[in-house]
This record gives structure tokens, sequence and C-alpha cells, in this order.
């Protein structure tokens, strides 16, 4: 069987998309695994599937990570999947709205970039408690649509030496984030309000150039820790610069997150699988 695929980067977070709106394919973990290997596939951080709507949504967003294994949500992934389906959308090119396992989130074209109105942050734990080896910093925990832990850490060329794989599968496999496990975020202070992040992708299980949900965690608790005002500038390991925007309500929770950054198309083929 030919696949059709578009291959898509979000601030060098890169997937592969298909438009599986009338559910022709069905992939199966090992056969993902094997699309998103660099060495013998596509090669992609993730998979992203365009498929049927079912609750009053333009489209359903499926994202499955580079093992095969699905996971509820990808901010850099929520971006190419609001390009990619705006561009079939013709109707309303500027605007798309689709379903994820964290509720219905909207996609708006704003220039170059993708603003995505990302799920409300759940789970928040300042301080866990929680260590790991040789790390001296605080690890701090919110669920942002995926569970992602924070440490704030030194910059300079501190930052740019940092074993991310090593601190990151530590954390990835503490105890204190089973059975699910999380994602984990270092990030280092450029200025009040600017941040510098690296990031270890759970289901990637290594490094990335950029974690949409990673960046959100990292903007919303530098602004619990510091009072720093939206919107939060994040600059991740691809180049990019990413923008958080938020509100609180009168209780003190965030309410509507917003992720806006790039979505570029890489290139379009096939693939026999």
């Amino acid at each position: 069987m030919l696949l059709h695929f578009f291959k898509m980067n979000g601030a060098g977070n890169d997937f592969i998309v298909i438009d599986n709106r009338d559910l022709s394919v069905a992939l199966d973990a090992a056969t993902i695994e094997a699309l998103c290997d660099r060495h013998r596939g596509i090669g992609a951080d993730g998979l992203l599937a365009v498929e049927p709507a079912e609750m009053g949504a333009d489209f359903k967003f499926r994202y499955y990570n580079a093992d095969g294994g699905e996971a509820e949500m990808c901010g850099n992934g929520a971006r190419c999947f609001g390009r990619f389906t705006a561009h079939l959308l013709k109707e309303n090119p500027d605007r798309v709205t689709f379903e994820t396992q964290t509720g219905i989130l909207t996609a708006e074209m704003v220039g170059d970039d993708v603003r995505i109105a990302m799920s409300q942050p759940k789970d928040l734990r300042l301080d866990t408690g929680a260590t790991i080896p040789d790390l001296d910093a605080k690890l701090h925990f919110i669920n942002t649509g995926v569970p992602h832990v924070v440490a704030f850490v030194p910059g300079g060329e501190a930052f740019e030496e940092l074993d991310v794989f090593v601190h990151g599968k530590a954390i990835r496999q503490h105890p204190a984030f089973a059975p699910a496990g999380t994602n984990a975020n270092f990030a280092t202070v450029l200025r009040h309000g600017h941040l510098e992040i690296r990031t270890y992708e759970r289901g990637v299980e290594d490094e990335t150039l950029a974690c949409g949900t990673g960046v959100a965690a990292c903007a919303l608790i530098h602004h619990l820790l510091t009072g720093a005002p939206p919107p939060i500038k994040v600059d991740v390991a691809g180049g990019d610069t990413l923008e958080i925007g938020f509100e609180k309500t009168s209780e003190g929770a965030f309410t509507n997150v917003t992720l806006t950054g790039p979505a570029d198309f890489v290139f379009e083929g096939e693939i026999d699988i």
C-alpha cells in the first residue's frame, strides 16, 4: 500500500501528516514507529492523522509519538495540524477547530504563524520534592495537555552543556511521575518574561528541537515563580521563539492559554507500507 503523506515542522519539532478523513488508513504502533525512524523511514518526532470530527468541530486530531504510542496532545503538532487542515478547509482558511483527547481546540492563522488555543492546564505542583542525581534544581509539575516537569537551571555555557538526555530520562522515569511518566523541560531565564528551554520528550525518548506543550509549561511556571506577565517568549533549541499568552481567573487558575509560533510544510511524498 502506498501512503500519501506530508512532512511538516513546528519550530523544528517535525511530523508526518496524513489525511485520513475517509478512515482508509489503519496504522499500528509498529508501522508508525517505522515511519518515524530517521534512518529507515521518513523520520519524524511523531505522526499526525486527520480524521472526521465526531463532536461538531471541523476535524479530529490524532497524534502518535515516534514510538507508535498515541498521546493526548502536542502543541507544535497542533499548530502543524491547524495549518494543514486550514489548507484543506477552503471555506474558512484563517480558522479551524479540531477535536483532541483534551477537548476541542481552535487554530488561527496569524501571518506566517499559527496560534493555538490550548486546553486548560491542570495538576499543578510547584516543587514536587522529587530529586534526581547531579541536578540541583526544584522539579515543578503541570499538565498542559500532557504531563510536564519544569526545572530552572543556570544559563550560559552550563545550559549548553547540560546533559538533557541523562537528566531528562531520569525525570521521565522517576517514581514520582509514575505510571504515565512525564516530559522534562530545562529552562533558563534570559530576562523577565523571556526564557530559553531544552526538552526531553516522552515517547520520543530523547531531546527534541521544540515542544509546544513544554513551552507552555515553562512559561506558566515562570509566571507563577516571578510574576512575569503575558505574553511570555520562549526560545527553543530549533532556533525559533514561541509566545505563550494566558489569563487568570479570580481564583488564580489559568485560562485562555494560547501558543503562537511557526508551522511549515517541508515536503510531500508517498511511501510503501
